[in-house]
């Protein structure tokens, strides 16, 4: 599929599609006209980029566990990087931290919706 199509099937702009190559995370092939070509499984990988980024992650380790987070635990690396897996525990953490952030505002707010419902209930 072209470019257009993925953006459109993911709401990622074409822009972002274009970023995401130069960063290695994204290989389309190219037609002979030079124009990429997207396999449909790019539209399930630009998905789960983009939720990577927007919990977070820089790109520098979405690129370094992007292969290993749906394929067999095989083709993990027999002596993974000390740096990498010291990076992944650290951004780990953080998504911890944030998830923990994420359910205490979401509690206060149904617990405020709560309380204004019965309030203004008859």
């Amino acid at each position: 599929m072209k470019i257009g199509e993925l953006s459109r099937r993911t709401g990622v702009s074409v822009r972002a599609l274009r970023h995401y190559e130069d960063e290695g995370l994204l290989r389309p092939d190219r037609r002979s006209n030079g124009y990429r070509d997207f396999a449909e499984d790019a539209v399930d990988a630009v998905l789960q980029i983009r939720a990577l980024i927007d919990s977070g992650l820089p790109v520098r380790i979405i690129r370094e566990v992007l292969p290993y987070l749906d394929g067999p635990s095989e083709t993990m690396p027999t002596r993974p990087c000390a740096y990498l897996l010291k990076e992944v525990a650290r951004q780990a953490d953080l998504l911890e931290r944030r998830i923990h952030s994420l359910t205490r505002n979401h509690d206060a707010l149904v617990a405020y919706l709560r309380a204004g419902l019965t309030l203004t209930q008859p």
